[in-house]
């Protein structure tokens, strides 16, 4: 037996319970049970043995005086007073393994295909603390994340973490599906929580594609299953996408969404008594944001890129939970809903978008190159009004003239179709050379306007 199998054996058995744990349900109220004489502590497994709720599974939660409060991973249906639980452990493990990519597992990291069991790995906890900020290596490299305006004007580092913000319905999912499909990424790690149902399987075949699958992990947990399962979904990609980056591979961990982990969250705050804070949300929730959203990025090997989708409320950024993983996180995009009513796909808005390391992982003349696209953006932006009704007139202001010129060109290069893949050299390229035509351009309508002016101005002889 090999060093490194002993050792793993030996953690197992050190886990182990040596007594066993039982408690009675004295009451079940809304979604949750209070057990009397049950001191487990809180994050452990438990199950109903007896009755015809045997065999439910929970967790326990928090307390109440001197009962345990538990929340079940199905319903309550079926659970009575005086029930037997029993502990089953003091934490949540899942089996990771290189195995697991191309499957689809469900929120407690069990398949939920129809190809068999993980083979090998090891069992790994859920909850585990990010890596030392002292040790986490510094981001250098870009990514390349298959969407032309993403690499171009909001490039991404290699172990960043980036929220995608936007309403529902303006793309998210399809920009997902582009991004695993056409990474530079070694494996990707998905996370549905609290998605439909009807569009998981969408998701899978139509935007991720069997290429895309190939190399991900999908971990889904739908709207219509238990909070705690939404949680559970989310902290089991991160702890898989945690065992791909210890084996030295770059991963893509794509959540979607931070918001339904958020809302899942609540439910249990609320639910084990916690008293609600902002907006109804409990303190718990912003505490637990970013134990989970700093788990990403770089280790001592390898890394992981962070992709959260933020739902926000009405499009209003700054309702609670999208303000307060834009200050986590290192940067966000901003999906915007007007360009997707123009079929402008992906839908998104540079002059809202911002990486914070973007300047650090891209050469001098990408960023020069960056920058002057988003000045000929935000020139346009200003006078959109007036261009649109026909109130400006050519000719009275070289940069508006400017804009509306390179306006066409640089629509294209934002818009990218869903099947349509483009390398990052492809994306720096492009942009490079869009910026040198726009300062062609430039420099040739002053050259014409001192001509012009040359022309008018008379000899001084006369």
């Amino acid at each position: 037996m090999g060093k490194g199998l002993f050792q793993e054996e030996i953690a197992l058995v050190e886990s182990c319970e040596t007594l066993v744990m039982k408690g009675r349900v004295e009451h079940v109220v809304g979604l949750t049970a209070e057990l009397a004489n049950f001191p487990a502590p809180v994050g452990a497994v438990c199950r109903v043995e007896g009755g015809k709720a045997a065999g439910i599974e929970g967790e326990v939660v928090g307390f109440k005086a001197d009962k345990a409060v538990v929340m079940p991973y199905g319903s309550t249906q079926g659970l009575k007073a005086g029930d037997w639980v029993r502990c089953l452990g003091p934490r949540q493990n899942v089996a990771v393994s290189m195995d697991l990519l191309g499957r689809v597992l469900d929120g407690r990291g069990r398949p939920r295909d129809s190809r068999g069991g993980i083979l090998g790995g090891k069992r790994a906890c859920i909850y585990q603390t990010p890596p030392d900020p002292l040790k986490r290596r510094r981001i250098t490299e870009p990514i390349g994340t298959g969407v032309r305006s993403m690499d171009g004007l909001l490039t991404i580092g290699r172990g960043q973490r980036i929220g995608i913000f936007s309403g529902s319905g303006v793309g998210k999912s399809i920009l997902m599906g582009m991004m695993a499909r056409f990474t530079e990424a070694d494996a990707n790690v998905i996370a549905l929580v609290g998605e439909r149902g009807r569009e998981v399987r969408e998701f899978i075949e139509k935007d991720l594609g069997e290429e895309g699958l190939k190399k991900s992990v999908v971990v889904v947990a739908t709207g219509n299953e238990p909070a705690l399962l939404r949680v559970k979904a989310a902290l089991t990609a991160t702890t898989i996408a945690e065992y791909f980056r210890d084996q030295g591979l770059d991963v893509m961990l794509m959540m979607d969404s931070v918001t339904r982990m958020a809302m899942a969250l609540r439910e249990i705050g609320l639910s084990a008594g916690e008293p609600p804070a902002t907006r109804g949300y409990p303190p718990s929730v912003f505490a637990t944001l970013p134990r989970v959203l700093e788990r990403s990025g770089c280790g001592e090997e390898g890394s992981i890129t962070g992709i959260y989708t933020v739902l926000v409320e009405a499009d209003d950024m700054n309702e609670p939970v999208g303000d307060t993983c834009r200050g986590i996180l290192d940067g966000h995009i901003w999906l915007s809903r007007e360009l997707a009513v123009q079929h402008h796909y992906p839908a998104i808005s540079p002059l809202e978008s911002i990486s914070r390391l973007a300047n650090d992982v891209t050469d001098d003349e990408h960023r020069q190159a960056a920058a002057e696209i988003k000045s000929i953006l935000a020139t346009y932006r200003r006078s959109e009004e007036l261009i649109n009704i026909g109130a400006y007139v050519r000719g009275s202001n070289t940069q508006i003239d400017l804009s509306i010129e390179m306006m066409p060109a640089i629509r294209d290069y934002l818009r990218q179709g869903m099947g349509e893949s483009s390398s990052f050299q492809e994306a720096r390229d492009s942009i490079v050379q869009l910026a040198d035509k726009a300062r062609a351009r430039r420099g040739a309508t002053h050259a014409d306007r001192q001509e012009a002016a040359a022309e008018k101005t008379p000899p001084e002889n006369e």
